[in-house]
């Protein structure tokens, strides 16, 4: 296993995300990141369009630093409308496991009065842990 999740004795599992994760090796950190295309331009203005493209920036910054989606260990998610995020957290968690697939590390989420970039929605920041080889 590349990072070990830390469930503290008797409480309750979350969902989606874990309370803490202990790993060792490389890190590899994300700036915030956009719902913008590589070209610094939205396509959408729907929240959970720009969260794809959030997510797929991630990823694409972790791909340039050696790692993936499996080596995250921490996500601090930023959002303009916390009311949205939650009633549309099915639809989050069906694009979350497309880009980034089953990999649940230690997350945060905050709901921000505004972002850099007046067109952004979400903003997401990343840290991941790339084993040492042996």
């Amino acid at each position: 296993m590349i990072h070990t999740p830390l469930q503290p004795p008797g409480w309750a599992p979350p969902k989606g995300y874990a309370n803490g994760v202990a790993a060792r090796g490389t890190l590899v950190f994300v700036g915030g990141q956009i719902g913008w295309n590589a070209a610094q331009q939205f396509e959408s203005d729907d929240f959970i369009a720009q969260t794809r493209q959030t997510l797929l920036n991630v990823r694409a910054v972790l791909e340039a630093g050696g790692a993936g989606p499996e080596h995250l260990v921490r996500l601090t998610w930023y959002v303009v409308d916390r009311r949205e995020y939650n009633a549309r957290l099915k639809e989050l968690g069906v694009v979350y496991r497309e880009v980034m697939g089953k990999h649940f590390p230690a997350m945060a989420c905050v709901q921000v009065a505004g972002l850099m970039e007046e067109r952004a929605r979400i903003e997401i920041e990343a840290t991941a842990v790339v084993p040492d080889c042996p």
